[in-house]
């Protein structure tokens, strides 16, 4: 029987390494820092003041044969409405067809913006935004996955009614170990209703009393909610955070790839 190695790195995407990232890196010396740790694809999650040098860092990406695996998104309801995006969310949109880039969009809601909303006035504004976005990416060759930061988008069961609602769409999920504190209790009920759409997984180091941000095989409950994927045959693809404020990327996805290794050395 052929050995199974999900953590083998070309299953492995670097994630939030752009606006992370204390060196402040150019697009020319982050796709260098990439191929220095021996990877071949990341996902871009970016901030504001990183916009003027989008396209020209997926074109070199591009160039240079390295995979973006996603592109984030992050939508404020406020003011983001279908039709009428802000001006730094359209751009995303303008930058993959200027590079006929085709990939997955991770899509983040602000959650203050839910707060004041019943469940179901938060679900139909998200159902609307989201197939709307859903839509524009099609258009594009590329694909939306719903990524939990927090409120109301982010819990498991809401993200699933959203996607029941748009039958027609291709939505997955993206689900994120370092913004999951608020449901560890109900983690594996969650892990499992989620199986069917999960596109991603993007891993941390875990503790019920916190921090947030732990490295991998520093926390006390990450081997048992990785095993879990495991044993439900999830196979990946799994992202690994270079994310920590103040914090060098190249350092941190070093730690964690070390850290997933030592957990998991067998399937690495």
């Amino acid at each position: 029987m052929e050995k199974q190695t999900p953590f083998k790195q070309d299953n492995l995407i670097p994630w939030s390494i752009v606006g992370f990232d204390v060196k402040e890196r150019t697009p020319e010396q982050r796709l260098a820092m990439l191929e220095e740790l021996g990877f071949k694809q990341y996902a871009y999650g970016h901030r504001l003041k990183h916009i003027p040098t989008m396209k020209h860092e997926w074109q070199l990406a591009k160039e240079k044969g390295i995979d973006i695996k996603a592109v984030w998104l992050y939508i404020n309801l406020a003011k983001d409405k279908p039709g009428s995006l802000r001006e730094q969310t359209e751009a995303v949109f303008e930058n993959l067809a200027a590079v006929n880039l085709h990939t997955q969009i991770w899509v983040g809601f602000d959650p203050k913006y839910f707060q004041n909303l019943s469940n179901q006035q938060a679900l139909k504004e998200a159902v609307e935004m989201v197939s709307y976005l859903s839509k524009r990416a099609s258009s594009l060759g590329s694909k939306v996955a719903l990524y939990n930061h927090g409120g109301w988008f982010g819990k498991p069961e809401n993200q699933i009614k959203i996607i029941n609602s748009l039958p027609k769409h291709d939505i997955g999920v993206v689900f994120n170990f370092h913004h999951g504190h608020d449901t560890l209790n109900d983690y594996n009920k969650n892990i499992k209703m989620l199986m069917p759409y999960l596109w991603c997984v993007n891993l941390n180091g875990m503790k019920s009393d916190g921090p947030k941000i732990v490295t991998l095989g520093e926390g006390n409950l990450e081997q048992e909610m990785i095993q879990l994927l495991l044993d439900l045959n999830y196979q990946g693809p799994f992202g690994l955070l270079g994310h920590v404020k103040g914090g060098d990327p190249a350092v941190i996805l070093q730690q964690n790839l070390d850290g997933l290794r030592q957990l998991f050395p067998k399937q690495s």
